[in-house]
């Protein structure tokens, strides 16, 4: 191992994660070819507005277009107009935004193309609720699903079923043009129909399915909820549909693609990375029991591998929260971590989402130490009270080791990393 902290190691690794997919280095190779009519570029997503600027600086012909984002991640463009709204819960800036997306598609025919910028938060930003739903329903069912511990596949499905744009809808709504859709993925898999709840592409999920998942998780739908999606009024485009036939989609950059830009940082270190996997999902602190044993049988007896080394993953674990504490999935992942590996010497982690926020906190993650329970007892801290509490956030900024990265204009889901030293370097 070259001569770094491991806490330098592991935050070089983070940079290096967000840097691979940013889209001033993944959007321009995969532009279409200049269409006979216009070019009208849309888009939603925490990436969405450097992705257009992105555009913009490699598209030589005309274009005109609407994208939107988080607020704080907008971006200048010249042709471009940019919207911010809210995330994860939505507002009426992203209703509004969502609209007028959808009026600048009417009028297209089969010359004109549609670029589609999408990206993860999409979901929240394009928001336009199916007719007899109001904003004030989509904000309270998300607030539910996103509290109830439900995977992103369940609580997109249910999103898909409410929404105008979702679901194939947007892309409907551009035929006969050309859509080609270009990805920032920030879910495990890369499926397209859960990125951004997927609007532009068919969706194979029923109206039977979101109220399967309400009620799998005891999620009390406002009334018209229940009556849209009862009536099958909710029922998104199907793969197949004719009005799909010109679509083509793109992926950009994945969370694999973010992985791979660590392990390289680290094997330049000289500690041997090891991608335990692009995809993983479940209950934050489950997965956190898993990596700790992972990580003691590292330490203690070689295997499956030798230290030093560094056990990378991504994902999106979810936090079925109970407490009132200043969560994040990160965060509850690493003091779970913390507690499960209880000081174990030489073993140093840092989880984070790669779009900056984790949770609703305006903080990527955090970094955990083999002393860090000790120094939070030290403060009067009870690791595992905080654990209870969901109280992520609390926990590491009483610690200093908060990371905050300010508004990264990606997103390619979470990223952790458990390094694993020998008592020598520990």
């Amino acid at each position: 191992m070259t001569a770094t902290s491991p806490r330098d190691l592991l935050q070089r690794m983070f940079k290096a994660a967000i840097e691979a997919a940013q889209p001033s280095r993944c959007v321009a190779a995969s532009l279409p070819e200049p269409p006979k009519g216009r070019l009208i570029v849309v888009g939603a997503g925490k990436a969405s507005a450097a992705m257009a600027r992105a555009v913009e600086d490699h598209w030589r012909g005309p274009l005109s277009g609407v994208v939107v984002t988080r607020y704080g991640y907008g971006v200048p463009c010249a042709r471009i107009e940019i919207v911010e709204a809210a995330h994860p819960v939505p507002d009426a800036a992203g209703m509004a935004a969502a609209q007028r997306i959808r009026d600048t598609l009417g009028g297209l025919s089969a010359d004109d193309t549609v670029l589609c910028l999408i990206s993860g938060g999409g979901s929240a930003l394009l928001a336009l609720p199916l007719p007899g739903i109001g904003l004030a329903d989509k904000q309270a069912v998300s607030r539910m699903l996103l509290k109830s511990g439900a995977s992103i596949g369940e609580i997109n499905c249910v999103r898909r079923h409410l929404s105008a744009v979702k679901g194939g809808r947007l892309a409907a709504a551009c035929h006969p043009a050309k859509v080609v859709t270009l990805l920032i993925s920030d879910v495990p898999g890369d499926d397209p129909c859960d990125i951004a709840s997927g609007p532009t592409v068919g969706d194979p999920t029923t109206c039977g399915d979101a109220l399967a998942i309400a009620r799998r998780y005891g999620i009390e739908l406002p009334a018209a909820v229940q009556a849209v999606l009862a009536s099958g009024e909710g029922e998104s485009v199907k793969p197949g549909d004719p009005r799909l036939r010109r679509n083509e989609t793109r992926i950009v950059a994945a969370p694999q693609t973010a992985l791979e830009a660590a392990a390289q940082v680290a094997r330049a270190a000289g500690i041997a990375p090891h991608i335990l996997g692009d995809d993983i999902e479940g209950e934050a602190r489950d997965v956190a029991k898993v990596m700790a044993a992972m990580a003691r049988q590292v330490k203690l007896r070689g295997q499956p591998f030798t230290p030093p080394c560094v056990l990378v993953s991504g994902g999106e674990t979810t936090v079925t929260v109970r407490g009132d504490g200043r969560g994040g999935r990160n965060v509850e992942f690493l003091l779970a971590l913390g507690v499960a590996l209880g000081g174990l010497p030489g073993v140093h982690a840092l989880a984070g989402d790669t779009d900056g926020v984790d949770g609703q906190e305006e903080i990527a993650g955090a970094y955990l130490a083999p002393d860090s329970l000790e120094r939070a007892w030290g403060k009067g801290i009870r690791p595992k009270d905080s654990l209870d509490r969901n109280d992520g956030h609390g926990f590491f900024g009483a610690l200093g080791d908060s990371v905050i990265t300010g508004p990264t204009l990606t997103n390619v889901n979470d990223f952790r990393a458990v390094l694993v030293l020998p008592d020598s370097a520990a």
